[in-house]
């Protein structure tokens, strides 16, 4: 079976060691720092001080991530796949992309509402075909696109098991991910997995559980650590990342370590 120029090109830059620049070398590569974008919705996103204790799991992950690659968090609250392109926001992520950059995609929760037209998108056909703006945009640039799934909710039924609230988006992103060999990772089954290990009652210490508010999708800094965790040691996984862009990945993280500036 013959390959499409997609496939081609796909495979071809996916051959290419991070350290080296498409259509550049290895030493022009050196004398900047890569920088690993992300976009998303309020799950990773810089949250402030007027939304603390609430964190991001965007917020967490420069810790866990060598120096020479540097985190810029376009994840904003309330967006989905589809509004996040429409507001403009996806051509000032891919304006900025470089050769050897990488852009982390996580969209999904917001696709999800169907009753608001402005965000939703049908898991097999919109929200695949808005999917593969962020991943082409990203290849014509010569930087790596990067899938991840929606992180969970916390949900438990009533003999405690962990439910998964994403339907079909999961699904889809993996499909797409196969489709044009794309990294993907699968932080929905890992985060449904580590919810289930840590109980219902555990687990509100991981989301923004506070004296006024139940939430249930957002995260609290150990929540936001944990989760960044996941998503450092998927990128190491899939080989995105070697071993020397990382670092403390099984070290604690202090919590003081979180900061929430002003808007």
């Amino acid at each position: 079976m013959s390959l499409s120029r997609r496939q081609v090109a796909a495979a071809a830059f996916a051959a290419v060691p991070l350290g080296v620049a498409v259509g550049g070398t290895a030493q022009a590569s050196s004398r900047r720092t890569r920088t690993l974008y992300l976009a998303g919705d309020s799950t990773a996103a810089q949250k402030y001080a007027d939304a603390a204790p609430e964190t991001g799991w965007g917020m967490a992950l420069p810790f866990l991530l060598h120096k020479g690659l540097r985190v810029s968090n376009h994840a904003v609250n309330g967006r989905s796949s589809k509004s996040f392109v429409d507001e403009g926001r996806l051509d000032v992520v891919l304006g900025a992309l470089r050769p050897g950059d990488l852009l982390l995609i996580q969209f999904g929760h917001n696709d999800e509402k169907t009753a608001d037209p402005t965000r939703y998108t049908e898991p097999w056909t919109t929200y695949q075909d808005h999917l593969r703006l962020y991943v082409d945009g990203a290849r014509s640039r010569g930087a790596r696109p990067v899938l991840a799934t929606s992180v969970e909710r916390r949900k438990f039924d009533a003999g405690g098991t962990a439910q998964p609230t994403h339907g079909d988006y999961p699904a889809a992103m993996r499909a797409l991910a196969e489709e044009e060999g794309v990294a993907l990772l699968d932080i929905q089954a890992l985060s449904l997995a580590l919810w289930q290990e840590l109980g219902a009652e555990e687990t509100k210490k991981y989301f923004n559980w506070t004296a006024t508010e139940q939430d249930n999708t957002h995260f609290n800094p150990p929540g936001a650590i944990a989760v960044a965790r996941l998503v450092a040691r998927e990128l190491l996984r899939t080989r995105v990342l070697r071993p020397q862009d990382v670092r403390r990945i099984d070290e604690e993280i202090p919590e003081s370590w979180i900061t929430w500036p002003e808007a």
